[in-house]
């Protein structure tokens, strides 16, 4: 049926908060936006007029939506080239959605988004839900057809597996900063040995390429290897120039809450390289380089006064 002027304004009221939710669920700007627009298309062909409670029903479609793409993606990700990981989003992108409270800016860190993968879609979705957009149990159980005590019990068990996960205090915003300046002097040193210091023993380095960017399938694991891997990545080598056609500037920034360096080359984002920040240092660097992952990055960067880069020529 036709929507009316109402209902599309009623709709667009509502899409920032459902992109928000899609993202934190999928883990993925490009495949959100389409959950979302597939969500209008459900809006469009209902009969709108009897839907009592409109944000509640465009909830559960967007969100029964993404269940069906997590189920599918779990599949698709056993073939994917590499290590997968989360598309980044730069602070102040509107698909980040709220950030008010402590457990809303936690649950779409870049940290958290890797170990929401680890959750079955119903744990992922209560807690989204719960977490990120203090949903009460009740009106969780009606979007994912539970019982309220089973939302619940859900949650309880997606909190355990998240905390398990995360088992070092993260810094405050002032702090990681000056971790990540000191990050890159140390990066840029030559040298291993400061880079240990600035990491955790357990420290762990992965990329994801996607097959369309250079990275190593596996994890880098330890605090030793890690300095190692990126004392090699920060040298400059006429190999890595040819690579990737130039020497990029890398300009600081903040990605999903963490520090992070972004690489650019000819105006053109090739890169993010997110730091997980704790109080016993880095635990976790987390770099996205697959092209079809930073398109949103991108057009946000475009648009954005980002000041000088903190170094000029990379390598």
């Amino acid at each position: 049926m036709s929507l009316t002027a109402e209902d599309v304004r009623r709709f667009e009221a509502a899409r920032p908060r459902l992109e928000a939710i899609a993202y934190r669920l999928l883990g993925s700007a490009s495949e959100a936006e389409d959950a979302v627009q597939e969500t209008f298309l459900r809006w469009q062909a209902a009969e709108v007029d009897r839907i009592r409670v409109p944000e509640a029903w465009l909830t559960k479609v967007l969100t029964r939506l993404c269940l069906n793409q997590l189920t599918s993606a779990r599949a698709r990700r056993e073939t994917y080239v590499g290590a997968w990981l989360p598309e980044p989003l730069l602070a102040g992108d509107p698909m980040l959605g709220p950030a008010d409270t402590a457990e809303q800016r936690d649950a779409v860190s870049y940290a958290v988004l890797v170990l929401l993968e680890r959750l079955s879609p119903n744990e992922r979705a209560v807690y989204v839900l719960r977490e990120a957009f203090d949903y009460p149990h009740r009106e969780i159980a009606a979007i994912l057809d539970l019982s309220e005590s089973a939302s619940q019990q859900i949650l309880h068990r997606a909190k355990e597996h998240v905390a398990a996960g995360r088992r070092r205090t993260p810094v405050d915003e002032a702090a990681a900063r000056r971790v990540l300046d000191e990050f890159l002097a140390a990066a840029t040193s030559g040298r291993t040995e400061p880079l240990v210091r600035l990491l955790t023993e357990d420290a762990v380095a992965v990329g994801d390429g996607g097959g369309k960017a250079p990275a190593r399938a596996k994890a880098f694991e330890g605090g030793l290897a890690v300095a190692k891997l990126l004392r090699g990545l920060f040298v400059p080598s006429r190999a890595k120039r040819a690579v990737v056609g130039g020497s990029p500037a890398l300009y600081a920034t903040t990605a999903n809450g963490e520090p992070a360096l972004l690489a650019v080359l000819d105006g053109r984002v090739i890169g993010v390289m997110c730091l997980e920040v704790t109080s016993e240092g880095i635990a976790a660097v987390r770099s996205q380089v697959n092209p079809d992952k930073l398109g949103r990055v991108a057009r946000q960067w475009a648009v954005t006064d980002h000041g000088e880069p903190l170094l000029a020529t990379t390598f």
